[in-house]
């Protein structure tokens, strides 16, 4: 890895204000089979990315019961544990897997404490650091499913609480029954749907972690990505990449692959500097 790199990847984020990690992270839903579903075509290949994640300096790993189901976390457990102390791991639960590209929300709250307890035995933790609602269950009022995560935090089984692709307004209700550290949505160059959760978040000190960072192809937007990319001798994602991580200090990207070649290429989105005026190219509306 180049120095410029290990050297940019000193800059930190905290959640929760007691988990300070780099400033990009790895996203482990690809580590699983077509359709987020079964084991990867191969397993030692999938374990060896996620040791060369940690080992290239990224110590936040996101996953979440349902991508395999049970694979991604299974997958973890194997590279990581028993884990360094500065590795922080974040699941979620929310959602059952029928098959593959198949996603069913369930948060009843007895059912996120069999998950969060599964989870403690996949991926070999006696306590999750952070432990994210997938979803919001529409059937289920939110704060029977989050008093099922702080009795949880109460008993020591998982740290921190986030939730995932959320509104403002589900986010302010959140608040009344948890201890909310962070919030998942996409959110990238060409989706700003999420502009006014990012900016709750900012006004809270709240972590914000954008997941499918590149978005769409075929946009004007992406045709500016592409664009900058040629000029900047970069390729797209690292310059949406590099777009998130200026837009916040407290955006925590999250981009991932199956590929220790495109993990090093993404990674790599750190050494770019955008100029102002591409910056706010790809910030306008």
């Amino acid at each position: 890895m180049a120095s410029g790199t290990k050297h940019l990847l000193r800059d930190t984020i905290t959640i929760g204000g007691d988990l300070t990690v780099r400033r990009i992270g790895f996203g482990a839903m690809r580590i699983t089979g077509p359709g987020v579903w079964g084991p990867p075509a191969d397993r030692p290949a999938a374990v060896a990315l996620v040791r060369h994640a940690v080992d290239a300096g990224v110590n936040f790993i996101d996953t979440a019961d349902s991508y395999g189901p049970y694979v991604s976390e299974e997958i973890i457990a194997e590279a990581l544990a028993p884990y360094a102390d500065n590795v922080v791991i974040a699941t979620k639960a929310g959602f059952v897997r029928p098959g593959p590209d198949e996603w069913v929300i369930d948060a009843r709250p007895k059912r996120l404490r069999e998950c969060a307890e599964g989870s403690l035995r996949r991926l070999k933790r006696d306590c999750i650091d952070l432990f994210q609602l997938h979803r919001i269950d529409p059937r289920v009022p939110m704060e029977e499913s989050l008093g099922a995560l702080t009795d949880l935090q109460r008993e020591g089984k998982i740290r921190h609480i986030g939730i995932s692709q959320t509104s403002v307004d589900a986010y302010e209700q959140a608040k009344k029954t948890a201890t909310i550290v962070s919030v998942q949505n996409r959110y990238n160059v060409e989706d700003r749907g999420s502009e006014d959760v990012l900016k709750a978040c900012e006004r809270d000190g709240v972590v914000f972690l954008p997941w499918f960072p590149l978005g769409g192809t075929g946009s004007l937007k992406h045709a500016a990505l592409q664009r900058m990319a040629a000029a900047l001798r970069a390729t797209p994602t690292q310059v949406a990449l590099a777009w998130l991580l200026a837009r916040s200090q407290y955006i925590l990207p999250i981009p991932g692959t199956s590929s220790i070649t495109h993990f090093d290429e993404n990674l790599k989105a750190v050494e770019l500097s955008l100029t102002t005026a591409q910056f706010e190219e790809l910030s306008s509306t």
